[in-house]
């Protein structure tokens, strides 16, 4: 598995469960935890995820 460089809220402190992302060109990778399992990432492209995350500011 390719390595990763995974970034996670500054607004999440230490031991709380945060979702944590990496960006890998077009893709947008998303995992629970610093150190993902491979089969528990979520692949989203810029545009969806884009749209998420104005979802989530409403």
């Amino acid at each position: 598995m390719p390595q990763y460089i995974w970034r996670k809220s500054s607004r999440c402190q230490e031991g709380d469960a945060c979702i944590h992302i990496s960006v890998t060109g077009e893709t947008i990778l998303l995992a629970e935890s610093g150190t993902p399992d491979p089969s528990a990432i979520i692949a989203v492209g810029h545009d969806p995820f884009a749209a998420f995350i104005r979802m989530l500011k409403k």
